[in-house]
This record gives C-alpha cells, sequence and structure tokens, in this order.
C-alpha cells in the first residue's frame, strides 16, 4: 500500500496526518489513528502521543459520507433486483467516498418491489448498505417525475406490511405524498417500526403537508423513547435500517442499543417533484421549510448543479442551518460511467452531458454525481467547508439513528475517512478501518 499521508503505527493501526473537517472538528493540523476498525484518536497534532510523520497541508480528512437517497451506478439500479448488480454499485459508491448508504428503489410492480426488498435486505446484513429507502408506489401521479405513473397506488397497508416484511428491519425511510387518502395510517405503521416518513413526489398544501410532517415527527419521537426503554430493560431498542453496531463491525457489548442521534421526518429531495413555492400558494416547500426551521425535519438537496440552482442551494442553508440538511445523490446506474442510454426502474433513461432524463417526458432522470461531487458543488455555491460536510455525514446518520457508529470522527467510531486534496479531489478512502481506494 502506499502510505504518503499515512504512518503505520505498531500492530495493524494506522495514522493519518492532515486538516481535520467534521460536524465538530476543523482542525488546521490534525491526526487521525485508526486500529481494529475504528478511530482512536482524532484531534490536533500536538496532543498525538505516537508518532505522526510530518505534516501534510496538501490533504484534508474528512468523515466518511452518508446518502440516504441513491438509487445505484456503474450500470446497476438498485431496483433491478440483482445482487451482482447491487454490490457492484454499493462498493463503487464505498470507493468514491460515500461509506455509508440507503438502496433507493423506484416505483415497481410490487412483486418485483418485494423480490428486491429481499436482495437488499441481504446486502445490508452483509454490512454493504446500512437499509432501503422506498421511493414510492404511494406517490402524487401529478408530480411523479422519473417514476412510471402507471405504477404508482394509493395508500394500501397490506402492501405496505408485505413491503415491510420483506425488507425485515432494514426498511429506512419511505417517500409518500401526504396528500393521498389514508396517509395518517401509512404514517402510523411506519413510524411504530422506527421508518422515517418522507415526504416527496407530492401536490400536498402547506396545511396537509406540515401536518403529515408533524405527525411523522412525533410518531418518530415515541419510538425512539419506546426503544431506549427497552435497550434500557435489555430488549430491542434498533432502529429499522440498522441502529445495532453490528452492522458498522463495532460490536454491540450492551446486546442492544437504542437509536443515536434525533430521529426525524425527512423530505425527499426539496423543490423537486413538488409545487414550487407561490406567495399565494406556499404549498409542501413552505411547509417544508418551516418544520426544518425549527428542527422538526431534514430536508433533502441534491446539490449537484442540475437539480438545484447554486442559489437555491445557498437559500435554503442560509434559511434552515447545515444540522437540518441532508445532502444527496439521487444517483442512478449510469453513475461513474459516461453517457449513454440506461434504465431507471422500468423506465428507459438518456444521459447527455451527465444529465439523465426519462426518454418519454423529458424529467431528470436522478442524478450521476458521488456524494463527494455534491459536496463540491455546495462549497462552490459558497457553503462553508465545515457545513457542506456535516450536511453529508452527521445530518443523515442522525436521521439513520447511527451516528454514535459513522458520520463523525470521533474515537470508538467506525474508521470511514476519506482524504481530499484542498479542492476536494479524491486521495483515499478508508471504509471500517480498510482502504476501499487506496491513499494517492
Amino acid at each position: 500500500m502506499n502510505t504518503s499521508g499515512a504512518t503505520a503505527t505498531s500492530g495493524n493501526g494506522l495514522v493519518l496526518r492532515g486538516r481535520i473537517v467534521s460536524a465538530d472538528l476543523d482542525v488546521a493540523d490534525g491526526i487521525i489513528a485508526v486500529a481494529g476498525g475504528v478511530i482512536t484518536f482524532a484531534g490536533p497534532a500536538s496532543g498525538f502521543p505516537g508518532e505522526s510523520g510530518p505534516a501534510r497541508p496538501d490533504r484534508i480528512l474528512l468523515p466518511g459520507l452518508v446518502d440516504l437517497h441513491c438509487h445505484g451506478a456503474l450500470g446497476a439500479d438498485f431496483a433491478d433486483g440483482s445482487a451482482e448488480g447491487a454490490t457492484a454499485a454499493a462498493r463503487y459508491l464505498h470507493s468514491r467516498g460515500t461509506t455509508t448508504l440507503l438502496a433507493s428503489v423506484v416505483t415497481g410492480p410490487p412483486a418485483q418491489t418485494l423480490r428486491n426488498l429481499e436482495v437488499l435486505r441481504q446486502l445490508a446484513a452483509d454490512g454493504l448498505i446500512a437499509g432501503s429507502h422506498l421511493e414510492g408506489p404511494f406517490l402524487s401521479s401529478g408530480q411523479c417525475g422519473a417514476h412510471d405513473p402507471a405504477l404508482l397506488l394509493e395508500p394500501d397497508l397490506d402492501l405496505l406490511a408485505a413491503m415491510m416484511t420483506a425488507a425485515g428491519p432494514t426498511l429506512a425511510s419511505m417517500t409518500l405524498a401526504a396528500e393521498l387518502p389514508g396517509m395518517a395510517g401509512v404514517v402510523e405503521l411506519l413510524t411504530r417500526h422506527g421508518v422515517i416518513p418522507s415526504l416527496g413526489h407530492t401536490a400536498a398544501d402547506n396545511t396537509v403537508a406540515a401536518e403529515f410532517l408533524k405527525q411523522a415527527a412525533a410518531g418518530l419521537a415515541e419510538f425512539a423513547g419506546l426503544a431506549g426503554a427497552a435497550a434500557s430493560m435489555g430488549g430491542a431498542g434498533v432502529l429499522g435500517s440498522a441502529g445495532s453496531a453490528e452492522l458498522f463491525g463495532l460490536g454491540d457489548p450492551a446486546g442492544s442499543a437504542p437509536p443515536s442521534g434525533r430521529l426525524r421526518p425527512t423530505v425527499t429531495h426539496l423543490f423537486n417533484a413538488m409545487p414550487s413555492l407561490h406567495h399565494r400558494s406556499p404549498g409542501p416547500v413552505s411547509a417544508s421549510l418551516g418544520a426544518a426551521r425549527a428542527g422538526e425535519a431534514v430536508v433533502e438537496l441534491i446539490a449537484d448543479g442540475v437539480h438545484l440552482a447554486p442559489e437555491t442551494v445557498k437559500l435554503v442553508f442560509d434559511l434552515v442551518g447545515a444540522r437540518n440538511i441532508a445532502l444527496v445523490t439521487d444517483s442512478m446506474a449510469a453513475t461513474g460511467l459516461q453517457d449513454g442510454q440506461y434504465k431507471l426502474g422500468p423506465l428507459a433513461v438518456t444521459v447527455q452531458q451527465g444529465v439523465a432524463r426519462v426518454d418519454t417526458t423529458g424529467a431528470i432522470a436522478g442524478g450521476t454525481s458521488t456524494l463527494l461531487d455534491v459536496v463540491r458543488s455546495t462549497v462552490a455555491a459558497g457553503i462553508p467547508l465545515q457545513d457542506a460536510v456535516t450536511a453529508a455525514t452527521v445530518v443523515p446518520a442522525d436521521v439513520l439513528g447511527v451516528s454514535a457508529h459513522v458520520g463523525g470522527l470521533r474515537p470508538a467510531m467506525a474508521a470511514d475517512v476519506l482524504v481530499v486534496d484542498p479542492d476536494l479531489t479524491l486521495a483515499g478512502v478508508l471504509r471500517r478501518g480498510k482502504w476501499v481506494t487506496q491513499l494517492q
């Protein structure tokens, strides 16, 4: 292994030196030490007791990135039902800096969705993904975006129960149109099991959207309280996606643990696939911004330079703050590949100059950027690096209830570290203490 910028220590440990930037740290000359798959030291080089090598002002050390919304990469779609393809996509995303991710499943025929969830359940068991995200089928036909409107359904609790059974404890979140009939029952069932309701692909007005987010927040708070109580009594207290440290190879000496972080509902790619903010009809955008500003929801932003203008990205950061934003990619199968013909679920998609569009409608069909690309675009929009990193690490980890394990750089956390140049060009990726991209 090329150890430029890293110094092997006694045993199998590793020492990285450079500027450290995380939600809680901005250290000009810092050290991150790793042993046994976990971080053992993260802080100023002056406080490190071991050997560390020379200062590296040309290196920045970031936490591994956490993506709540991605559909695939490297020619594979997580809705393909292929374990081989999904594995290749996940490993590629790891190698590009997204060390924790949810596999998003676009709307498809119910039987196929059930099979997809079973495949993704095994990937989660193997530690390749943190869980799955259902984007559909309970979405608005008028705001379907890159979903086949013929496959969208009104809420069906029996189908939802079947999908939750297929996914088991790995179903993490589900995008929903708040205005559909029976949605309150869907939200109640999801939150009872710790699954995050996400407002999206919706035509709801401000009142309906606000009530959806309020109900979801209350349900998740109740779940978190019950999970904490169960853990204190030795019972299961794990967020549906992956609250256990075992997912991150850290073990869980107590046998169970409540979710770490504050569980909150999310808003699926704010502004996209919902009515625009209008001064006489503010709609779901207004409700989402209000809930995020109050700390009661997290808004997703696809800040890739395609889905949102840079000025819009900066406006949202200024309005609600980095701690209420999750940067996401919405990446599809073309991520990591060239322009050409692809699929997103059942729909044919053409990618030109990196922009994916549905062949029949011209709707944007997900993204082709990695999450590190999104962080770079966010910084270019005028957001401080620490804020952009916060929105791509600890905030989504909080949403999943796993911020005690990933999303930060503290002792005992999983050793997920990105090494980047000052221009945020990737130089190396450490995942769970192992190099998945060799340090340049």
